[in-house]
């Protein structure tokens, strides 16, 4: 059921993909020739209006085929009014990156849908206190509850203990729901002016916590400045960042969010995903991440078709993440993807003529060998993973 599942969300990924390329190019006045689910030899396929829709053999991805426009063979040309061809550079621009947003829109949507049903969040509760930490000097301890968090300005550096209704309470707290909302606000805290006498001097923060002894909860403010120290990213990378010495309890609640909230939440995750994309990618390209580590369409399936049985949120927050993916990769600047359209597109408005037919055709074979390249190394390395995981 979990790889039925999985299949399906794949589908309908490059489906709302292939989606917005068709309904940027009908608005444009491009008529569409072909809405392909998957390459290859088509299994299934109907015409209506116009439009061949089918189902093909190989399900790696999809295509929409446009009068006037062919990815094999760059050099076509159709100077028709409902061709692809004979639009203006803005136009076509709007055409190309359609599925992207889509993709970005479909991602969002996801994300609301799991806010307003309910998120299950590692809470914000400490767990332990390192010996000679920031925290363990302001006072935190295990147990505490932190719901609020902020920056004290620099005008108002004294660290200390503050009564949660007294006067000196530092205003304007941003609200904690989760501890990946604590680890962001630490890991964002403002380094100061180097000239103050340390290259890792950082901004002291105010903690809301909320401290229950027996059946008695005290709130209070504790104030205290983080110190730089090493920590494993995601890549494996040895960076240094803003800490102050704690680990979470490992209590697990459920965060319910009204629809701004919601929407709020949607924006953030969104703008999350991508950014690591970005880095990761970027790693990639420098060498930080091995190409072993590069997956396919297989691999993707096979991760889908092992969270589909953990329910709705989960499911759903891998099937955000991995439409997200799939706009940022098609924004690559390679030949063969939107991306690459797109700049051979502000070529020709830049230069004011067109490519020679000689280096558009050599850039797109190019790409095409590229991306081929990377599908059958991201099969590869996904069949390998699951071989060597069943042995």
């Amino acid at each position: 059921m979990g790889l039925f599942s999985a299949f399906l969300a794949l589908c309908f990924l490059i489906f709302f993909h292939e989606l917005g390329h068709f309904c940027a190019a009908r608005i444009m006045g491009v008529k569409v020739e072909v809405f392909s689910i998957g390459f290859g030899k088509k299994i299934l396929h109907k015409t209506i209006g116009g439009t061949q829709y089918a189902l093909s053999l190989i399900p790696l991805g999809g295509y929409v085929k446009l009068k006037g426009q062919d990815d094999l063979d760059p050099l076509k040309r159709d100077i028709a009014d409902d061709s692809y061809s004979s639009k203006s550079p803005w136009a076509k621009i709007i055409i190309l990156s359609a599925g992207v947003v889509f993709n970005l829109l479909l991602a969002f949507l996801l994300y609301i849908a799991v806010a307003s049903a309910g998120i299950k969040v590692l809470l914000p509760v400490v767990g332990s206190v390192q010996e000679g930490s920031p925290a363990q000097r302001a006072g935190i301890l295990p147990g505490d509850h932190i719901v609020g968090a902020r920056v004290i300005d620099s005008g108002d550096s004294s660290l200390g203990v503050l009564d949660f209704a007294s006067p000196g309470e530092p205003a304007s707290l941003i609200e904690i729901l989760s501890w990946q909302d604590l680890s962001e606000i630490i890991a964002q805290t403002p380094q100061l002016d180097s000239s103050l006498g340390s290259s890792e001097l950082f901004a002291p923060l105010a903690f809301a916590i909320m401290r229950t002894t027996g059946d008695k909860t005290t709130k209070l403010t504790l104030t205290l400045r983080p110190e730089s120290s090493s920590h494993q990213n995601l890549f494996g990378e040895m960076i240094r960042q803003p800490m102050i010495g704690i680990s979470a309890q490992g209590a697990v609640g459920e965060m319910q969010l009204n629809f701004t909230r919601a929407v709020k939440f949607a924006y953030k995750e969104l703008l999350r995903s991508s950014l690591l994309i970005f880095e990761s990618l970027k790693k990639l390209i420098l060498g930080v991440i091995p190409l072993d580590q590069v997956g396919g369409v297989v691999g993707i399936v096979d991760v889908m078709a092992e969270v589909a049985p953990s329910g709705f949120s989960a499911f759903a927050m891998l099937v955000a993440l991995i439409s997200v993916n799939l706009a940022v990769i098609n924004l690559l600047p390679i030949p063969a993807l939107d991306g690459g359209q797109i700049l051979f597109i502000c070529y020709e408005t830049l230069m004011r003529k067109p490519m020679s037919d000689r280096v558009l055709y050599a850039l797109t074979l190019l790409g095409w060998t590229l991306l081929l390249g990377l599908m059958v190394l991201g099969v590869y390395n996904d069949v390998l993973r699951i071989v060597t995981r069943s042995f």
